[in-house]
């Protein structure tokens, strides 16, 4: 679990395709290997301990620590549902160290699980605060709300105004924050890990069940 507050940006090492993965039966195969360089991420880091790499909670599988460098796995899925496929040499990504028990959380429970992409379709200076629309699919912005929390690229955010009609909403950056997280080096078209607030889907889900049992009590189903 974490909390959507960046702790640092990380730069991308390296991203490649490898084909000596060991499997746990001992067979090799084919799989996606991410190196980042950081910081603060190295420090009490450990083998199989997660990071959030821009907003995806990802396993550390090396850890070179003369150089400052983590490695970690990306699986097919995570590639499918995130824009991490896109990063390369030099790229830059917001990190985060997994939450501990009993510290403070100035953001939202945030799981690095992430529900898909958004698209930048425009972006606007007001004052020193930094505003960016984003084009979100019909499935996944049925769970944004105005006023609500989401994860933007693992950033803990608060939606400013939702579109249901044209499929978009948007966020807005203070001049603090603008300075700490990959988000403003976006330019338009380019693609945001969006994760939903969890509460929020599971209060959806269980209105959704409750309907259904109703409806099935009326049938004579149950």
């Amino acid at each position: 679990m974490f909390t959507g507050i960046v702790e640092e940006m990380g730069s991308v090492v390296s991203l490649e395709k490898r084909d000596d993965m060991v499997m746990w039966d001992g067979s090799t195969g084919e799989g996606t290997e991410l190196k980042v360089k950081a910081d603060i991420m190295m420090d009490g880091a450990y083998l199989g301990c997660s990071i959030c790499v821009s907003g995806v909670c990802l396993t550390a599988t090396q850890l070179d620590e003369a150089n400052q460098i983590f490695a970690v796995g990306l699986a097919p899925e995570t590639l499918r549902k995130t824009n991490l496929g896109t990063l390369k040499e030099g790229s830059a990504v917001n990190l985060e160290r997994a939450s501990e028990i009993g510290g403070r959380n100035s953001g939202h429970f945030v799981q690095g699980h992430v529900d898909g992409t958004g698209t930048i379709v425009d972006k606007w200076v007001d004052e020193d605060s930094l505003f960016i629309k984003v084009e979100v699919p019909p499935s996944l912005l049925k769970y944004v709300v105005p006023k609500g929390f989401i994860a933007i690229d693992g950033t803990s955010l608060t939606v400013c105004e939702v579109d249901y009609v044209n499929n978009y909403f948007t966020f807005m950056l203070i001049e603090y924050t603008q300075k700490k997280i990959v988000v403003p080096l976006k330019e338009v078209g380019e693609q945001l890990n969006l994760e939903v607030d969890v509460l929020g889907k599971v209060r959806r889900v269980k209105r959704g069940v409750k309907r259904r049992v109703g409806l099935r009590a009326r049938l004579g189903h149950v």
